[in-house]
């Protein structure tokens, strides 16, 4: 086992658990420096990412496990202005799509083993029920999380955008998605600005989310523990802070909070996935 960096791998804990945070217990590696140090990046400097970085970060996405083997999982690169200008209203207006070095969309796509499937004459019964759709966004969820940590091991910053999915049908036509896939977000890749202020953001102590053997909801002074901590978090950044109130209930109170998302059924059955 590699031993570096127990310092600020002690120091993202703590960003991360606060008074919580586990030992570090001097342990640590590059590997768990990147992971533990994340943040989302949603302001960039002006730069490119070299073809040859950006194929070594795909790389990494192709390298992550996946179902079988089935490879569920396509990449769009977003190098048209005009596409990319689109995307970013089509999500709600965020300049970081514009302004990140590149940026890629994320698509859940069965349409390339369906076609080899029917080419040598089989069926495709299984993939109209629901638990195919959900195969193929999980091997996208890991393509694009090794992506990410790729992206940040070479020192970029990086953004997750599920806003593509506000208006989904727009998206499908504009990338041309073909039937049988479906794009699951976006993900900006680019050059960090040091001045902005986001930093390593609070999460659930291990209390919350950890469980041993059976599951055990969370005790009340964890979850308070937690809001004290996330809503200080919120207010260093001049953000609103109320995490239950700005956050979680702007999330789930109603389906209209969804922005156009609680059609996303629909939009499945357009594209092939029947959802049984």
């Amino acid at each position: 086992m590699t031993h570096v960096l127990p310092n600020s791998l002690r120091h993202h804990l703590e960003a991360r658990y606060g008074a919580t945070a586990p030992d570090a217990d001097g342990t640590g590696n590059a590997t768990l420096e990147v992971l533990l140090r994340h943040r989302t990046v949603r302001q960039y400097l002006p730069g490119e990412i070299s073809e040859n970085e950006l194929r070594l970060i795909l790389a990494a996405a192709q390298s992550a496990s996946t179902s079988a083997n089935f490879q569920f999982t396509s990449v769009v690169v977003i190098d048209d202005p005009a596409v990319r200008a689109r995307l970013a209203e089509l999500a709600g207006g965020q300049q970081l799509i514009l302004d990140a070095a590149v940026f890629l969309v994320w698509v859940a796509d069965w349409s390339r083993n369906i076609a080899i499937a029917r080419e040598h004459g089989h069926t495709i019964e299984a993939a109209h029920y629901l638990d195919s759709a959900i195969s193929g966004i999980v091997d996208v969820t890991l393509s694009a999380q090794n992506a990410a940590v790729a992206a940040e091991s070479l020192g970029y910053g990086i953004t997750f955008v599920g806003a593509l999915r506000n208006r989904i049908d727009e998206v499908i036509t504009l990338l041309e998605l073909p039937e049988w896939t479906f794009p699951v977000y976006g993900l900006a890749v680019g050059i960090p600005d040091p001045d902005e202020p986001a930093g390593i953001k609070p999460r659930y102590n291990q209390n919350v989310v950890v469980h041993r053997n059976t599951y055990t909801p969370p005790a009340d002074a964890d979850i308070a523990e937690y809001l004290d901590r996330i809503n200080t978090y919120y207010r260093e950044q001049e953000l609103p802070a109320d995490w239950v109130k700005n956050r979680l209930a702007g999330r789930i109170s109603t389906k209209e909070s969804l922005h156009g998302r609680q059609g996303i059924r629909t939009s499945f059955g357009n594209q092939g996935f029947e959802l049984r």
